[in-house]
């Protein structure tokens, strides 16, 4: 059995308001970037479960069965956290994706449909710029200013890195929020156009930034 997090102990499973078939609904996020992956039911007993395994665990209500995400796929969650809302009738999964796919389609998240298109689902905006720049990469637009940096290549990237760091510094300096606001976001952009240039995942930053808070 995986070890559970302590957060994941912390829930008072007995609060859980279940519904008439004796389930609640239970919304599975990334707990990096804030993706909404998934939703699927839980009864009190794969509750448990998922507490005392540290993956997820459902209720299927067609097969009505219980079912252990990624058993088949081997695309497992790892539990961080589970909080519940006001009323104790929803819960709120946050998960270690492994695959980076929850959708039984292939697709990162259950929730990639508008308009019948398939559109990536919204993360935190620094992922979502980091996609952005990711897709000018691989698609290149010759009228675009991401493309002609990554086109530069280290030399014309880095160059930037070390003006906008100089420009952070002297907005802090001059103790305008405004300035500070522009010119951090300015550093942020360039310096995930490295990112990308090297091929680094902005997630990878943030399981860095994570084990900090330790």
């Amino acid at each position: 059995m995986a070890t559970p997090t302590p957060s994941t102990h912390s829930i008072p499973a007995e609060k859980i308001r279940y519904n008439e078939q004796g389930l609640v609904p239970a919304i599975v996020q990334d707990h990096l970037d804030g993706t909404v992956l998934m939703m699927a039911w839980m009864n009190a007993e794969s509750l448990q479960k998922t507490l005392e395994t540290g993956e997820s665990w459902f209720w299927s209500r067609s097969r009505a069965e219980f079912w252990h995400k990624g058993a088949t796929s081997g695309h497992i969650q790892k539990v961080k956290t589970i909080r519940y809302d006001c009323d104790s009738d929803c819960l709120l999964v946050g998960v270690e994706q492994i695959g980076d796919i929850a959708c039984h389609t292939g697709e990162r998240s259950c929730f990639h449909q508008v308009d019948g298109q398939i559109i990536p689902p919204p993360a935190d905006i620094l992922s979502q710029v980091f996609n952005i720049i990711c897709q000018r990469r691989d698609h290149p637009s010759p009228e675009s200013y991401t493309c002609k940096l990554l086109a530069g290549g280290d030399n014309k990237i880095l160059k930037k890195i070390g003006e906008e760091s100089a420009e952070v510094v002297m907005a802090f300096k001059d103790d305008d929020p405004d300035q500070i606001a522009g010119e951090v976001a300015d550093l942020l952009y360039h310096t995930m156009v490295a990112l990308a240039h090297h091929k680094v995942d902005i997630k990878e930053v943030y399981r860095k930034l994570e084990s900090r808070k330790k």
